[in-house]
């Protein structure tokens, strides 16, 4: 490991939460304010980018099926700035460390001397369902939630996912990133015995303004999916839970102007 030098600049792995701006901690948005670099992802989304000048903000995000920059890139990226003496905050949509590749780029800093600080957000796995009105646990449905990634490392040779483990839980699962894969696991969840009336909801851009719901069980929700086009960034939540959103939604407020049902 090399040996830090004082006279670099600070990396700040920040989390930007779901999207709202209300919803950036006060900690995340005072640093994005005095950042002299702010290199984003796509996931913040357009309230909370729109806000950072343009001059100061580059773009490293990644797209399902789109462009996108290697994470090779942004972690020499994260070096080179921090080693010309720049406060540099490397944004996040949700959590930088639930699914959002923080590790990887807290060892690199790390290896390479530059000194850096995790400022946690609010991680969409929660945020998303919330704003639904879908709790990920509840006393009477699931004393448990997991948490997956639907967009695995596409070097691995086999997926990481136990989904025949998940089955058996009887709690919560929450999908980030697998809209696109849906058939997939969910086929594969059925086969591990998990019931085809299980409910399921899809919360595409949480917090956004364009933010869309949509219901259905294990058995119908890839013909939902397909028959409202919910796209990316989604989430997925599988589980008795998922239908509290049926009798809540005429009293929940966290709709509003931001979407509704798909």
């Amino acid at each position: 490991m090399s040996e830090r030098d004082d006279a670099v600049g600070t990396v700040y792995l920040v989390g930007s939460g779901p999207g709202d701006p209300d919803l950036l901690t006060v900690k995340a948005a005072r640093l994005i304010e005095s950042a002299d670099v702010v290199l984003h992802d796509k996931l913040p989304g357009p309230e909370i980018l729109g806000r950072i000048p343009e001059e100061k903000r580059e773009d490293v995000g990644k797209r399902a099926g789109g462009e996108w920059t290697p994470q090779e890139y942004t972690n020499r990226r994260l070096v080179e700035l921090a080693r010309e003496g720049k406060s540099v905050v490397r944004l996040k949509g949700g959590d930088p460390f639930v699914f959002g590749r923080g590790g990887e780029e807290a060892e690199h800093l790390a290896e390479a001397g530059i000194p850096f600080e995790v400022v946690p957000g609010v991680t969409s796995a929660i945020a998303g369902p919330a704003v639904a009105g879908i709790p990920v646990t509840h006393r009477d449905h699931a004393s448990s939630v997991s948490f997956v990634t639907g967009h695995e490392d596409p070097t691995k040779d086999e997926s990481a996912v136990d989904w025949d483990a998940l089955a058996a839980t009887g709690g919560t699962i929450v999908v980030l990133m697998g809209v696109g894969k849906l058939p997939a696991y969910t086929a594969e969840l059925r086969a591990a015995g998990l019931d085809g009336d299980t409910p399921v909801a899809l919360v595409e851009r949480a917090t956004w303004p364009d933010m869309r719901v949509a219901t259905g069980t294990l058995d119908t929700i890839v013909d939902v999916r397909d028959e409202a086009g919910i796209e990316p960034p989604a989430i997925t939540v599988i589980g008795e839970v998922a239908a509290t959103r049926d009798r809540v939604v005429e009293f929940l407020r966290n709709d509003g102007e931001r979407g509704g049902d798909a």
